[in-house]
């Protein structure tokens, strides 16, 4: 009787919330492509919620941890990508954070095909060409990537295990100064997320060579994917989601999941989110349980080969 009374409460509880504003914590600067999209989507939850929802910008694991220590009332949720939840606790033992712990899985909210490009002086245009370059020069070329442990950093990790080449890492802190880098021919090449390279390819500044999804990206049809390249097992998306701190009751992750699944097919927000590079990406609170999982296993395996660290 009070298991069913509990269970009859949260509920009830749920179907009240919110009353109050909700407060999206982004772990990412202001203007940048996830804040962007968060703000689209905080807007149209906003409407269908009738209370305002804040986006709160603390970078790093300052944000994550902000996220973690509120209360588990579902009026504070956390923006996380796969750098902090999945692969920072990987690569740094020393984090003050544990997200298997610490926090729930609520709803992917957006995926960015990630695509592989070069600098145009390399007088390269295909994957093929460029492995057959790199072998020939081995510890010649170098590329960029936003930092130790990011998404980019390692998915090139990845490229020159499955294609048995060695090239020179150059970590930069951020995304802007790794393409800028990448731009000035200071560096070779990189994999990035589309909306920080888009405008680049279409100029002509950079060359795009694959992109890393199992299908190809609508802004680059021509494009052929890793797998169509020759590597059937380079299937990467870079994903961004919502969490709430671990004691958020079931009913209200639930309630929460739903209401964020159904703004995220919004034809406006689909064409929003579309506009800046991103592609609405909703997903059951279990599915986006599965994927974080997924990428905890695969980058677990491959930091470990690779004997990478972070502050040890």
């Amino acid at each position: 009787m009070l298991l069913l009374f509990t269970h009859t409460a949260a509920t009830a509880a749920a179907a009240a919330w919110p009353d109050r504003p909700v407060r999206i914590v982004v772990p990412f600067p202001a203007g940048a492509a996830a804040d962007s999209s968060t703000r689209v989507l905080a807007r149209k939850l906003g409407e269908m919620w009738k209370q305002p929802v804040i986006v709160d910008n603390r970078p790093g694991a300052p944000g994550v941890i902000s996220a973690i220590n509120s209360q588990p009332d579902g009026y504070t949720l956390l923006l996380g990508a796969g750098s902090l939840i999945v692969t920072n606790p990987l690569l740094n033992k020393r984090v003050a954070y544990d997200p298997q712990r610490d926090l729930v899985p609520v709803v992917q909210v957006l995926t960015n095909t990630p695509i592989l490009t070069v600098h145009p002086s390399l007088g390269i245009k295909t994957v093929k060409d460029l492995v057959a370059y790199a072998t020939r020069k081995p510890g010649e070329l170098n590329y960029s990537s936003s930092g130790m442990g990011s998404p980019n950093h390692l998915m090139m990790e990845m490229f020159t295990a499955q294609t048995a080449t060695r090239m020179v890492h150059i970590a930069y802190k951020g995304a802007a100064p790794s393409v800028q880098e990448l731009l000035a021919g200071t560096v070779q090449l990189g994999i990035n997320a589309t909306p920080s390279v888009l405008q680049h390819i279409k100029t002509g500044k950079l060359v795009p060579l694959a992109v890393t999804t199992r299908k190809r990206d609508r802004a680059f049809p021509d494009v052929p994917t890793m797998i169509e390249a020759g590597y059937p097992n380079f299937d990467f998306t870079i994903w961004y989601g919502l969490f709430a701190p671990s004691r958020t009751p079931a009913a209200l992750v639930s309630k929460i999941n739903l209401d964020v699944q159904g703004v995220l097919q919004d034809p406006e927000l689909v064409q929003q989110f579309a506009a800046l590079g991103a592609d609405a990406a909703p997903t059951t609170a279990d599915r986006f349980a599965a994927i974080v999982q997924s990428d905890r296993v695969l980058w677990g395996r491959l930091i470990k080969e690779k004997k990478l660290s972070l502050g040890e």
